[in-house]
């Protein structure tokens, strides 16, 4: 309360007639008082209503009488009695007839009613469970600061005498508003009975006072922690209820819900109007009407429902920001005026230089808590978005799921989400530039009067450069994305298929694909990065263009327009927020326009088709199916995959068996039945939980138990049963952790039947009613695979007694069978039991005779299977026990512990990234910067110093003009100030094009040859690389780390160094105006140092682990929708998506610090910033009569400019800290070991070699890994050219690793291999390998034409390819495709069987017309009809070549001229087929077990 006794006397306030100077009268006592007296009142009757309405509706708890409430309450009753005293004495002395001004008695009462609301607020702060109060700390504030400066004016006029109850009243007041500040300062106890619920690690904000949470000081205790020692996971706040999945997710899908109804009825509506109008549109019209009003809005509107209240507080913030913002050149304005005026005394100069730090202060605070509620909204929606599109991901229609592909999914959530989110913070910049321009164009007129519209017209001249600029960079920033997308899919794809590369020699091949594409990305990306220069130059040399041009009309073309310091300075300081807008409103535009895409996207995928719930009805009481039709893909008629008059009943307890020929519709009869097909007619309907085992096994990135179990109760006596019989214990007792072992990525660590056990395991742990099996016997062994039928599948298995449907290609299995269909071209061609199939020689019997061989006897196989009780045989101690890293191992005896005992091995595979720690070390970046090179270096650094110098002579030069004498109004030198101001300008411009151009090729420089480098280390990396190491880890260094390299460490350093010299420039600029500064410089530089080091030992740890818990988003949406279908069959929805969003709030967990830590870093360095400007204009108060106003606004403007310089210098330092990680991460492969040289310049094999194909072993031994056993050991014999081998044995015998010895896929641990004579040691890997052709046992096809998938080298011409199409017998199949040869195949060749891309396989093997092939597998996945057609394509060239046949199936290689019977990695029998039955060994018993004698 202002000296109430005091009227305000001498001249009017607002009497703008007289000549006194502006800062003079605005500044005067009178002034002072009555802001003092009526701004705090007006402050709290504000905002004080709107506060109550808030605590009213967010109530925390109670809280109790602490002695702070005591405290608060006892001094506020202590204002209001002598708020009320005052009143009653201006009352009694007016009573006395003692003449009072009016504002005497008004001002105590305004105050005591105000008193009386505060003390109304605090009590009921108290009952909503407020602790802090913002709204009672800046009334308290204002309270105290405003009427200080009245106070003491009232101290210094010394008339106590002449009323002292007034001078007490006002002293007392003072002390007690004093008090109540400090108290406001503090936090109160926490609720006596809390409406959340107690958390484990809570987040500091709620035990922060209000000053805590402006500065952001909260999270000091996180960022001193980081700095003494590595933060960890315990380290981390928990989240809030409002930020967690469960909470935002359902907000954002009841929106989404509802609004897309809203749509959806709104546009049948509309149609219906259109359709009673008119004739009905054409459809094209129709369909893109509807896809435009049914995708965008509904999404939007829904966000906006979610976000609007945050937004809009956000925008609250910013709007009192650009108040403080323009308050700023005003007070500049006022403080050059009274540097020029020496009559003014000097505590309006440090009131002036006050209220300037005061402003900036208040400025800086309301912009970092605007970007604190929308990183916050961000982080929202981001966790609610993702969370959409997981659930969608659930729901897709098997349509759907072809159209997208899962890399489209995975950056739906890692760019297309963050995209979407990131334009929130540009979203005012649509429109609050628009309002700065105006208030800048109007601060210019009062400045220069009509000389300010030159300031128009030349920025009008700007804007269409500008926007040329940004167009053509737009397209060349699409040409880059779209060769970066074609970039990344191809590396995805060599690194999923890395295998079969390496296996015919084709690295080099894609190195050229990729570095090819590569070239295209970065030519792309080095025009759009000068197009960037440019347009940051012309945003840049904007200002000086302007200022120069203002500056000349006004002072050579007006009459008696001088320049002096207040219109040089203050037009800088006022052109400066111009260029901020003129800068924000592009960006802002662009990042709305990016996002628009990305939410287009999303859109779409959102509205894509769904599965129909109704599809399958799960209430009928018969299970099985009714008649049904039942039908894949958008055009129902034209897709090749479909089933259709299906009429089916299957009863309860039955094993149903489904068989038919390659592409015949078993899978999609399935499919059909799990309701993953669109449905034409008819019905579907199950009794009882469903089981699916698909037929390409789905593994989850976890532990064998977890995936087991799938999220259900752990029974460990069924876990046991269930892994017994399925023939898994003896491979996961070998495990390191049992049960307990994680597995990798796609099953990475486990061989094909070992996952295919596995899925089956999974399905009958769970005890369903209806189990439907794909062909899960398909990647067994004959022994495994009839050990599993017996124990599970058959009659007397685990699953004796539930639905069971079986598609299978094992005919041997039919027997078994209570019913058997038989399917052809989507139809039942016949369905019976087995004898009545077999009497009535239909289908059945057709698919029998083409399995025989053509020696066979006529009914041989049946005759056994017919009478054989039991053929199965042990299980357990014959099987072959799987160690983890190795896709084909040794045998070693079960053990016999428990291997459920508890998960101390339990980890991640050999390989997998571990977070890195500590700081980045300085040899990354020499690292990098000898990519860039060192001329290039020191020549960009020049170029940096050479325009700040230029900058410096500028500015100074312009303090030079300012301070010109004036001779009747004019300055006599202007014209050459002029023209020398803008030759400065000029070569600053030049100099920043010439630097920044300079930063940016050189990072593209780098960047080309690390990718290089990295591409290379992986491809020469040898397969066990890729078995060991996630391909998520791999993928990441292609995409996310060689995108950092691309674009974001060249732009951070770019921002560094601009930042870094721009900071020397102002600090030789206040040193040598005001040397007094530097008493303030060289601490305030010891704060940011200190600063510094805090915030990036804290936050790049926060950053890597926020990137390591994204990753597990991204993998876990990709494995789900990879096994969408199997967690639908399952009914594992809820448990998965409840996985999922314990990602994502794990992710937030982190990313809520580093947010928060980047807030208070700026927040702190913006505040320190301020303080230099505040010593800037102390000093040059003080040392006002030995300045000029020229050099005075050269210093205070540069100052003011600091502010943020200084903060953005840290954050570019460490953002470029940060990214620099990326280079660590891009090298982390290059001391990995590497395989043998590709190509021997003396090489031991002469062309044409092999010229026979002779293969000979001697005492060859291999292993997996240097520290495993032996897996083959002392393999001897000789293959002589032309002759056909087979190899058989178990599961882990070693099989497949002869195969990989041979083309030395794994190198030689003792012994060696010959070729025609010649050491394959002594062979290039590419020589070798390109003379040796494999077909593996999964076949693969890249995305691409088909064509470039069958002739990789383009070695061959499209008759040489149709010829081998026509022996494999695909040529119908390719001549109906689209495109033919041309035809595009989609990721993995999803859109064929998988006979039918192991056919395109072997039509690629043929091409290549080698002297030694290698069948590996290769007829496991096909039945035995394309087996037959696959041996028949074979024939003529079998017959010249020497073949290698690795089988499964016994029937493969009767016709071998011999057979090597592996066991336990060495050969156990060798000799034609007839000699080994007759020796009744391993081979005979293998023999019984597959039926065949």
């Amino acid at each position: 309360m202002a000296a109430p006794a005091e009227p305000c006397l001498g001249q009017a306030v607002w009497n703008w007639t007289e000549p006194e100077p502006t800062a003079a009268h605005l500044l005067n006592v009178c002034f002072l008082k009555t802001a003092g007296v009526w701004m705090p009142p007006m402050y709290l009757w504000v905002l004080g209503p709107i506060y109550l309405l808030y605590i009213h509706r967010r109530g925390k708890g109670y809280l109790r009488m602490s002695p702070l409430f005591k405290a608060k309450m006892v001094l506020g009753l202590a204002l209001i009695i002598l708020c009320t005293s005052s009143v009653s004495v201006a009352l009694w002395r007016i009573q006395r007839g003692m003449p009072q001004a009016p504002e005497i008695l008004i001002h105590p009462t305004v105050w005591l009613t105000t008193m009386s609301f505060a003390m109304f607020l605090i009590h009921t702060e108290r009952k909503k469970g407020v602790r802090a109060s913002g709204v009672l700390f800046g009334y308290w504030m204002l309270c105290f600061l405003l009427p200080i400066t009245s106070t003491a004016q009232l101290t210094l006029q010394g008339d106590f005498r002449s009323d002292p109850f007034s001078h007490l009243a006002t002293y007392l007041c003072l002390s007690l508003v004093a008090a109540q500040f400090v108290l406001s300062c503090l936090v109160d106890q926490p609720p006596f009975f809390p409406k959340d619920p107690q958390q484990s690690n809570p987040c500091p904000k709620a035990e922060a006072s209000f000053l805590s949470r402006a500065m952001f000081w909260w999270v000091s205790g996180l960022v001193w922690r980081g700095y003494r020692r590595l933060l960890g996971p315990e380290d981390l706040w928990s989240l809030g209820r409002e930020n967690s999945s469960e909470e935002l997710v359902s907000q954002l899908q009841r929106e989404w819900t509802r609004t897309r109804s809203a749509a959806q009825q709104h546009t049948k509506a509309r149609d219906a109007k259109r359709k009673g109008s008119r004739d009905v549109e054409a459809p094209e019209m129709e369909a893109l009407l509807q896809q435009e009003g049914s995708q965008r809005g509904p999404l939007l509107r829904a966000i906006w429902q979610v976000s609007r209240s945050t937004f809009l507080l956000a925008t609250f913030n910013l709007v009192i920001c650009t108040v403080f913002r323009f308050a700023v050149p005003k007070l500049f304005s006022l403080f050059l005026e009274f540097i020029g005026n020496p009559t003014i005394p000097a505590w309006k100069g440090y009131v002036l230089a006050v209220l300037l730090f005061l402003s900036a202060s208040l400025q800086s605070l309301l912009e970092q808590h605007y970007m604190y509620k929308l990183k916050v909204l961000q982080m929202r929606l981001r966790t609610a978005i993702t969370g959409l599109v997981y659930r969608k991901v659930l729901v897709l229609s098997s349509a759907s799921r072809k159209a997208s592909a899962v890399g489209d999914v995975v950056n739906l959530v890692s760019v297309d989400v963050q995209r979407l989110t990131e334009c929130i913070i540009y979203l005012n910049g649509l429109w609050l530039p628009v309002i700065w321009m105006i208030i800048c164009f109007v601060y210019l007129w009062q400045l220069l009067g009509p000389s300010a519209l030159t300031a128009i017209a030349v920025f009008m001249s700007l804007l269409p450069l500008n926007f040329f600029i940004t167009k053509k960079r737009k397209q060349h920033q699409e040409e880059h994305m779209r060769q970066k997308d074609s970039r990344v899919r191809l590396t995805s794809c060599i690194i999923r298929n890395m295998k079969m590369v390496k296996s015919h020699g084709w690295e080099e091949a894609f190195l050229e694909r990729v570095l090819h594409i590569r070239g295209q990305e970065l030519g792309a990306m080095r025009t759009s990065s000068l197009l960037f220069s440019v347009s940051l130059v012309s945003f840049q040399v904007s200002t000086f263009l302007v200022a120069l041009v203002v500056f000349a009309v006004h002072t050579l073309v007006a009459e008696e327009n001088a320049m002096d310091a207040e219109k040089a300075f203050v037009t800088l300081t006022v052109l400066s927020i111009l260029n901020k807008a003129q800068v924000f409103m592009p960006f802002s535009i662009n990042s709305v326009v990016q996002a628009r895409v990305s939410f287009d996207r999303l859109a779409a995928f959102l509205c894509l088709e769904e599965l129909d719930l109704r599809a399958v009805d799960l209430s009928r009481l018969c299970p099985g199916c009714s008649p049904a039709q039942t039908q894949a893909g958008p055009n129902p008629g034209t897709c090749p995959s479909c089933v259709a008059r299906i009429n089916l009943t299957v009863p309860q307890g039955r094993l149903l068996a489904v068989v038919g020929a390659v592409g015949s519709g078993k899978s999609s009869l399935l499919s059909a039945l799990l309701g993953e097909l669109s449905k034409v007619e008819g019905s579907v309907s199950i009794k009882g939980s469903v089981a699916y085992v698909p037929q390409e096994a789905w593994v989850q990135n976890t532990s064998v138990v977890e995936n087991v179990c799938f999220r259900q109760k752990l029974d460990p006596l069924w876990l046991e049963t269930v892994l017994e019989a399925c023939a898994l214990w003896p491979d996961v007792s070998g495990f390191p952790a049992g049960v307990h072992t994680k597995i990798g990525e796609q099953g990475m660590n486990l061989s094909g039947g070992q996952k295919q056990r596995l899925s089956l395991a999974r399905a009958v742990y769970s005890k369903a009613a209806v189990y439907l099996l794909d062909d899960p016997l398909v990647a067994l062994d004959a022994h495994v695979g009839q050990s599993v039928f017996n124990q599970v599948i058959g009659p007397g298995g685990l699953l004796h007694g539930t639905t069971r449907i079986l598609v299978t290609h094992a005919l041997h299995v039919l027997p078994q069978a209570d019913w058997i269909v038989v399917l052809e071209d989507g139809a039942i061609a016949e369905m019976g039991r087995y004898q009545e199939l077999l009497h009535r020689k239909g289908a059945l019997v057709g698919l029998l005779d083409a399995a025989r061989q053509p020696g066979d006897r006529g009914d041989g196989e049946t005759e056994l299977m017919t009478n054989a009780e039991d053929p199965r045989g042990p299980a357990g101690s014959e099987q072959s026990v799987k160690l983890v890293p190795e896709k084909d191992g040794t045998t070693s005896e079960a053990q016999t512990g428990a291997p459920l005992a508890g998960p101390e091995w339990a980890g991640r595979p050999a390989g997998e990234d571990g977070t890195q720690n500590g700081r980045v070390k300085a040899t990354m970046y020499l690292s990098y910067f000898q990519a860039v090179g060192v001329p290039l270096c020191v020549y960009a650094l020049f170029l940096f110093l050479c325009q700040q110098v230029a900058s410096f002579c500028h500015g100074y030069w312009l303090s030079l003009w300012a301070d010109d004498p004036t001779v009747d109004g004019r300055q006599t030198q202007a014209a050459l100030r002029g023209s020398i101001f803008g030759i400065l300008g000029c070569l600053q411009a030049v100099g920043l094009f010439a630097s920044m151009a300079m930063v940016l090729l050189g990072g593209i420089r780098a960047s080309s040859l690390l990718f290089q480098r990295l591409l290379w280390d992986v491809m020469r990396s040898p397969i066990g690389f890729f078995e060991r190491t996630p391909i998520g880890n791999l993928l990441n260094r292609f995409s996310k780390e060689t995108d950092i390299v691309d674009v974001d460490i060249p732009d951070k350093l770019r921002s560094l160094l601009i930042y870094v010299f721009g900071l020397l420039e102002v600090s030789l600029v206040v040193t040598v105006t005001t040397p007094l500064a530097m008493m303030a410089i060289l601490p305030l530089l010891v704060f940011y140092a200190g600063f510094q080091s805090l915030y990036v030992a804290s936050i790049c740890q926060l950053r890597r682990l926020e990137s390591a818990r994204h990753s597990f988003v991204c993998s876990h949406v990709a494995e789900t929708f990879q096994g969408s279908v199997v967690v639908r069959a399952f009914q594992a929805q809820c448990r998965f998506v409840a996985q999922n969003d314990t990602h994502v709030d794990e992710s937030q967990r982190v990313n809520f610090p580093r947010l928060v830590a980047d807030r208070w870093l700026a927040a702190n360095l913006e505040l320190l910033g301020n303080m230099l400007v505040l010593a800037a204009a102390m000093c040059a108060v003080l040392s006002k009569a030995h300045l000029s106003a020229g050099l005075v606004g050269f210093s205070v403007s540069a100052a003011l400019q600091v502010t943020q310089t200084l903060q953005w210098a840290v954050r570019s330092w460490t953002d470029l800290a940060s990214s620099v990680v990326s280079v660590e991460r891009m090298k982390d492969y290059v001391q990995t070991p590497k395989e043998a040289p590709w190509r021997l310049p003396a090489c031991a094999a002469r062309s044409p070699w092999p010229h026979g194909g002779q293969v000979e072993f001697r005492d060859f031994g291999l292993r997996h890994h240097p520290e495993l056993p032996l897996a083959v050991r002392g393999v001897s014999f000789k293959i002589h050219a032309g002759e056909k081998v087979g190899i058989v044995g178990r599961t882990g015998a070693g099989k497949s690793s002869l195969a990989g010895g041979l083309l030395r896929l794994l190198e030689a641990a003792e012994g060696g291999i010959w070729i025609d004579g010649v050491p394959i040691a002594h062979v290039g890997l590419h020589t070798l390998r390109s003379r040796i052709t494999i077909i593996p046992q999964d076949p693969t096809l890249f995305p691409g034409s088909l064509r470039m998938n069958l002739d990789m080298l383009d070695e061959h011409t499209d008759e040489a390819i149709w010829e081998a199409l026509e022996m494999v017998q695909l040529r119908p199949l390719v001549a109906s495709l689209p495109g033919q040869l041309q035809y595009e195949c989609t990721d993995q060749g999803s859109d064929l069987s998988v006979g039918q891309k192991q056919l395109l396989c072997l039509a690629r093997a043929l091409l290549r017309k080698t002297q030694i092939l290698i069948l590996d597998e290769a007829t496991a996945a096909v039945d035995p009809g394309t087996e037959l057609q696959m041996q028949a394509a074979l024939g003529s060239w079998l017959a010249q070549c020497t073949v290698l046949l690795i089988a499964h199936r016994l029937r493969s290689v009767l016709d071998c001229a011999r057979v090597l019977v592996m066991d336990k990695g060495q050969v156990a029998e060798s000799g034609s087929p007839a000699q080994l039955l007759a020796q009744k060994g391993l081979f005979y018993r293998l023999a019984q077990e597959s039926g065949l004698v």
